[in-house]
């Protein structure tokens, strides 16, 4: 069914759609990508890339010539038998995943006709493969096969993920198709899982919904110390270093966000609650993530008073480094508590362009970060870019008017800023005061 020969394409060329078709041609296949943002596709035809992403960019220019772009659905169909689906799945105002794109892109391919194989990267609910499999014999379409192939990717380092991943999880109803799937990724050295269609699309879910415990939980774990006088850093790291629980997603901070984590925890508890499950667990995970943001206002008002008429920076504002990612970042939820406190608010982030943002009204975005925090009576880090950690923070001192350094990921040297006179407020750790001087 499947034409070995024949280019690969891609329904999608958002961040998943774009890294896929980027690495799938680092591994030798010619592929075609189809979206229907012609502004989009015309920017990627001359090599401009439309998302941040270290290396993709080096990537896409080194395989140029097995790439092509379109917004053409016939040009993609004539071409090619297996079609990655990686369109967004956004949450609906119910909490479930809204699949209508993924609905619209296979509706579309199967009007045209032809034997196909989907390979869904898309996050879909556990069922959705079976369900959009079973509308389609409804209508009468056949020749069609689907293989779940979920993404784990992580933004600021997504190459590396495609290429080098953990495991490849290759979800089937069919042998053959699932083989036709693992085929395309020859030549990367990984783990293979293969299983059922709703056992790789619990797979994703069950994955991010971990991860995100995780951090709920380390959160929880930091504001207990903040209680108590123990220092989160070193319990997570005599947490980490017992194999069963190992060191990653212990870093305590302000809260997750993205486009996966809040989108999937909120979905896999819709799905338990349609099922008939009360997911607790999930609920208390979703619940902590929201509150954490929160507490930064708390800090800075336990420090410096009522926040009207104050200024506040934020330092960085997507959701994490290396990445242009806004989705659920904690800086848009912290951003609007502070303008509801009555704060003036600046804001630098080294890729979000200076100037007015929709996500942020009313905050002054700056292109420098002591532009950000002149003035200021005190200062959230929020994102740990890395050029944050080389402020000359005596210059920052002489901009300043006030002497508080919020660090929201605990992620700045507090003897420098010591140093420099500040004043350190960590994520439990609490208040950590610079060491009085010995006496001459």
């Amino acid at each position: 069914m499947v034409d070995a020969e024949a280019p690969v394409g891609v329904v999608g060329v958002g961040y998943v759609g774009l890294v896929t078709a980027a690495c799938l041609a680092h591994l030798g296949h010619r592929v075609v990508c189809l979206d229907v943002d012609a502004a989009k596709i015309e920017a990627l035809r001359k090599g401009v890339v439309p998302i941040y992403e270290p290396g993709l960019e080096k990537l896409i220019d080194d395989n140029a010539g097995r790439l092509k772009f379109t917004t053409d659905l016939d040009e993609l169909l004539n071409a090619c038998t297996v079609l990655f689906i990686a369109v967004d799945t956004p949450p609906s105002p119910s909490g479930d995943a809204d699949l209508s794109r993924v609905q619209a892109a296979i509706g579309a391919i199967a009007e045209h006709g032809g034997e196909r194989l989907l390979v869904m990267k898309s996050t879909v609910p556990v069922g959705s493969g079976e369900r959009l499999m079973a509308d389609l014999a409804a209508t009468g379409v056949e020749g069609i096969g689907y293989v779940s192939n979920p993404e784990f990717l992580r933004e600021g380092a997504a190459i590396q993920d495609f290429l080098e991943p953990d495991r490849i999880v290759i979800g089937t109803f069919d042998v053959a198709d699932g083989d036709a799937a693992e085929e395309l990724y020859r030549g990367i050295d990984a783990t293979i899982v293969r299983t059922t269609v709703a056992t790789a699309e619990m797979i994703k879910y069950a994955s991010n919904a971990f991860l995100a415990t995780k951090i709920s939980f380390i959160n929880e774990i930091a504001n207990v110390c903040e209680q108590v006088g123990a220092d989160v850093r070193e319990v997570a790291l005599g947490m980490g270093l017992d194999h069963r629980i190992g060191p990653h997603f212990l870093q305590a901070g302000i809260g997750y966000g993205g486009s996966c984590f809040p989108k999937d925890v909120q979905a896999l508890k819709q799905l338990a609650g349609n099922s008939g499950y009360h997911f607790q667990l999930l609920s208390a995970v979703l619940e902590v993530n929201h509150l954490q943001k929160r507490r930064v206002v708390a800090k800075l008002k336990q420090r410096i008073g009522r926040l009207r008429g104050k200024r506040v920076a934020l330092l960085g504002l997507t959701f994490k480094p290396n990445t242009d990612d806004l989705r659920e970042a904690s800086s848009v939820v912290l951003a609007a508590r502070l303008r509801g406190e009555g704060a003036d608010v600046t804001a630098y982030d080294p890729v979000i362009p200076a100037g007015a943002h929709d996500q942020f009204p009313g905050v002054t975005i700056v292109d420098d970060p002591l532009a950000a925090l002149e003035g200021a009576d005190a200062a959230v880090l929020v994102t740990e870019w890395s050029e944050f950690a080389r402020l000359d923070w005596a210059a920052v001192s002489v901009v300043m008017r006030g002497r508080l350094i919020v660090d929201g990921r605990n992620f700045l040297d507090p003897e420098a800023l010591f140093e420099a006179g500040f004043d350190y407020d960590g994520v439990g750790v609490g208040e950590v005061r610079a060491p009085a001087s010995e006496p001459s």
